[in-house]
């Protein structure tokens, strides 16, 4: 029996937005550092480092660089904050924003990011903005993913249950808390292509 959903949840990097993690690979090798560096560094102290910190908008970008350089170097590594920060900057999927304009149609939709900079505030983000109903960010909210209470908080908004919500996510530890709390996840990978098919078939309707 197909299942039936109130909502369609979406992440912003990596899913709508080319992923930053291609990004930071091409930055590593052109530093000449170890692959996954930048990860490695967020990944340690992962709710309090600069970074998280960053996204929650506890510090600001002056502020964030000296930190998260100085995080690197008890690493072992010796790179730039701001160079690192201008990963952030991608590029739209079309063919995702066509799937969140068409969801748009049928469901409430929710953007769920960690970011660092307000959405509103780019305006090359407008068009695909104005799909969603909700949109939930860290620099706004003053917590991120994967805290319960954003997944919360996104749910509140949107005025739905969790059971209702499809969530798409290009990080499993995003994913874990909201399958937990009752969410079909989808985890985008490199060929967002195949979450787009995975997508179509939880909600029985053709995106493309």
């Amino acid at each position: 029996m197909q299942a039936v959903f109130d909502a369609v949840f979406f992440d912003f990097g990596g899913v709508i937005l080319s992923s930053p993690f291609e990004a930071f690979a091409v930055y590593e090798q052109r530093a000449g550092l170890p692959p996954d560096a930048v990860r490695t560094i967020n990944a340690t102290n992962a709710d309090h480092n600069a970074w998280a910190r960053f996204e929650r908008s506890e510090i600001g970008i002056d502020e964030f660089v000296a930190a998260f350089e100085a995080e690197s170097r008890d690493l072992g590594y010796d790179l730039s904050g701001a160079d690192v920060l201008a990963c952030l900057d991608g590029e739209l999927r079309a063919e995702m924003v066509d799937v969140v304009r068409k969801c748009s149609e049928h469901y409430t939709t929710a953007l769920l990011t960690n970011n660092v900079i307000s959405m509103e505030s780019t305006e090359r983000f407008v068009d695909v903005l104005s799909y969603f109903d909700v949109i939930v960010e860290s620099s706004k909210v003053g917590v991120r993913k994967p805290q319960d209470e954003f997944y919360e908080m996104a749910c509140a908004l949107a005025g739905v249950e969790p059971e209702g919500v499809v969530f798409l996510d290009d990080l499993g530890v995003n994913l874990k808390p909201a399958r937990a709390m009752g969410m079909t996840t989808i985890k985008v990978g490199a060929d967002y292509r195949i979450a787009i098919a995975e997508l179509e078939h939880h909600l029985g309707i053709s995106l493309r």
